[in-house]
């Protein structure tokens, strides 16, 4: 291999990268070239589990695994719809295999839609050596040249400049007819699978030349002392493609058949991924679909798998109702479930002991959470969905707990009825506000006042529906119950202040009842959606999210003590860069008005959350190391934050601990409050298939104050 070779007919010297030069110049073209297709997949997959512990039973996307059964295979067909840019829709139409309540290929799917020429890989996980910028993380060596002079190839070799999980290496083999590439093939890692990928793409001159007809995909995945080797192969036959020429034509019979649908309506991209009314799994029905026969191998494992069911059929024992209860003990504790309750829908969870759940920030401290999900679908695609949230913070010694539901009863309009009730943040009373603002700015402490906390006990009802698309109308009620957690007195700790007046004092109760209608509006412009039935599903927009929310206390109704309004404004905008960047910004601001015996100052976007779920709560628009007293400090604030996502920004990649950060993020938020003018954090973070770690540092006036760390497992989660 080298950089530069002789061509063996003209002796002519050639150079990998005016090789490159071609083909980095014509990818992009044909990145856009193919518009539309529909085709038929086939994919055919053997498993071999080589060494398994019970950890193994934690991964989520992990089939049930038989008594002394090593070797699986799995079968499906499927219809697959692919509209540019990325989007791929999957019908399974059959399927076939010796997992038992098969799902289809686990975890592999996205291996089988890939746009070669794109500048990234599996969804935006892996830089492609395709990508414009590729020599900045690839070296490019010629190793052959092949054919002749009317079909003249060439073999050109891919390595990473540095080790990452972001970067592959291997080879493709590149046509000099029109520069495109016959067949590639690269290998690497991504998360816990170590993966080599085979693509042949179609015949040159015919429609397909610039899509793959044929996938081989072999992996290992390695967890804790478990590992499994898979190998898959995949075959399309295209049945209807549309390149960028024919583009015009196609979208005329597309308008003229769904005349009257928004342009932002992308239904006819995406359809249901099973239709269950069609869907086959008789081995008599697949055996005239198969386009690639199965090896002798994969015959004895059907036949392996059909006596061993006849062999339970007739030894099969019934177990005591004892052996019944603990054994569906231990799945709770240790297994990620899903029950189906006949006609009554189906509840999901995560296992409850799980060290996943955990997560830790030096202002929140440890926290444990767990959610149990209920779902179920009634005609004309109504959802009734109920998720109970339960979490403890072991910092605090506080324990959370709150039921969301939802009822979707008008999906084509989003038209849904919500009830929330809970526990959620301690609070104290906002009668304190003006007290602590005229404590001077040199001499606040917050831990120099005796603050007298609260209980929160919420029940929230609203009625949302979309008016128009991507803009929403919520309107409902928000009631809570406030109770002291100790009766106490609230004086300044140090002698040297005075005493607070008594009117003060007198004033604060041991229960507090609020209730408030509410309204809130959003607006998403340029909102893309789809219809999935009659659920109507948003996609995205290259605009800004806009909110406003407005909420006024009424007082006495119900007993209710308080009176006041209050009014948040919020903007939110995530714009994609390309090449695996991102940024992320957010700005709001908040106050409170008209206030009559408001005693609490509660808002509704400026909140910390008690148990965050993960690193992508907000996408970064939060404040990791404020102190929680001062979300309750002021009757308004403002605030903005920015994040800016990327690979390769400060680690150097080059060591063995770094090759497994699949981004790194930079952080900066600022707030203004009364005694916080402003109050700065910048931070730093990386993001890894594993866990996810972030560094923090504060400022209040322009006066650092503290570092901080946020730690989050996030194994499976992504």
């Amino acid at each position: 291999m080298a950089n530069v070779v002789l061509d063996p007919q003209t002796n002519r010297p050639i150079s990998a990268d005016s090789i490159l030069n071609n083909v980095m110049t014509f990818a992009p073209f044909y990145e856009k070239l193919v518009t539309d297709y529909r085709a038929d997949l086939y994919i055919k997959g053997t498993m071999d589990i080589k060494r398994k512990n019970f950890i193994l039973r934690y991964v989520p996307s992990m089939f049930r695994l038989q008594k002394g059964v090593r070797q699986y295979m799995v079968e499906t067909y499927s219809d697959l719809h692919f509209t540019a840019p990325n989007i791929y829709d999957q019908k399974v139409k059959a399927s076939m295999g010796t997992v038992h309540n098969s799902r289809g290929v686990p975890g592999m799917l996205e291996y089988f839609n890939i746009n070669l020429y794109s500048s990234t890989l599996l969804y935006d996980r892996l830089l492609s050596p395709l990508a414009k910028n590729g020599r900045k993380y690839y070296k490019y060596l010629i190793d052959s040249v092949m054919g002749g002079t009317d079909n003249r190839q060439y073999k050109i070799r891919f390595i990473p400049r540095s080790k990452s999980d972001q970067l592959v290496g291997g080879y493709m083999i590149v046509s000099s007819d029109v520069w495109s590439v016959r067949e590639i093939r690269f290998s690497g890692r991504s998360e816990l699978l170590l993966f080599s990928c085979l693509i042949k793409m179609g015949s040159v001159g015919k429609d397909d030349e610039f899509l793959p007809v044929s996938y081989n995909v072999e992996g290992q995945f390695n967890f804790l002392g478990n590992r499994i080797n898979g190998v898959y192969v995949a075959s399309l036959n295209y049945q209807d493609i549309v390149l960028e020429e024919n583009q015009n034509k196609w979208k005329e019979k597309v308008r003229a058949r769904i005349k009257g649908k928004s342009k932002y309506d992308l239904s006819d991209s995406y359809n249901l991924q099973c239709e269950t009314t069609s869907f086959h799994t008789d081995s008599a029905y697949f055996e005239t679909l198969r386009p690639i026969p199965l090896s002798e191998a994969e015959r004895r494992l059907y036949k392996e798998d059909a006596l061993r069911k006849d062999t339970i059929q007739r030894n099969i024992k019934p177990k005591s109702k004892s052996q019944v209860f603990w054994g569906q003990v231990g799945d709770v504790l240790i297994s990620d479930y899903k029950l189906n309750l006949s006609n009554l829908g189906s509840v999901k969870c995560s296992p409850l002991i799980n060290p996943f759940l955990l997560s830790y920030s030096g202002s929140n401290g440890l926290s444990y959470r767990q959610s149990f999900k209920y779902n179920r679908l009634f005609k004309h695609d109504r959802l009734l969905r109920v998720v109970p949230k339960l979490g403890y913070n072991f910092t605090r010694k506080e324990f959370y707990w709150s039921v969301n539901t939802e009822f979707n009863y008008l999906p084509e309009k989003m038209g849904a009825v919500h009830i929330d009730f809970g526990n959620g943040n301690r609070i104290y009373s906002s009668d304190v506000l003006d007290d602590l603002k005229a404590i001077p700015d040199s001499v606040f402490d917050f831990n120099q006042i005796h603050l007298d906390y609260f209980y929160d006990l919420y029940f929230n009802f609203r009625h949302s529906i979309e008016i128009i698309n991507g803009l929403e109308l919520s309107v409902g009620l928000s009631t809570h119950r406030r109770k002291a957690v100790k009766s106490s007195k609230l004086v300044p700790l140090t002698k040297s202040r005075e005493t607070l007046n008594e009117d003060i004092q007198n004033k604060i109760r041991n229960t507090y009842l609020s209730f408030a209608p509410r309204v809130r509006l959003e607006w998403t412009p340029c909102l893309y959606y789809y219809m999935n039935g009659h659920r109507k599903i948003n996609l995205r927009s290259k605009y800004p999210t806009f909110s406003i929310d407005w909420e006024r206390g009424i007082k006495g109704v119900f007993g209710s003590t308080g009176q006041y309004e209050r009014l948040e404004f919020d903007l939110q905008h995530h714009i994609p860069l390309g090449l695996m960047r991102n940024i992320y910004y957010r700005f709001g601001f908040g106050m409170f008005t008209n206030q009559k015996e408001m005693y609490f100052v509660d808002f509704n976007n400026f909140t910390r959350s008690n148990l965050p779920e993960g690193w992508n709560d907000e996408i970064g628009g939060v404040f990791q190391l404020l102190d929680r007293r001062w979300y309750n400090a002021s009757r308004k604030y403002i605030r903005g934050h920015f994040t800016y996502e990327a690979p390769f920004l400060l680690l150097k990649h080059l060591i063995k601990y770094t090759r497994y950060v699949q981004n790194e993020r930079l952080y900066a938020s600022i707030l203004s409050v009364p005694h916080l003018q402003p109050y700065v954090e910048l931070g730093y973070g990386i993001g890894t298939h594993i866990f996810d770690f972030g560094v923090f540092v504060g400022s209040e006036n322009w006066k650092y104050t503290e570092v901080g760390c946020k730690f989050t497992f996030e194994l499976f989660n992504r």
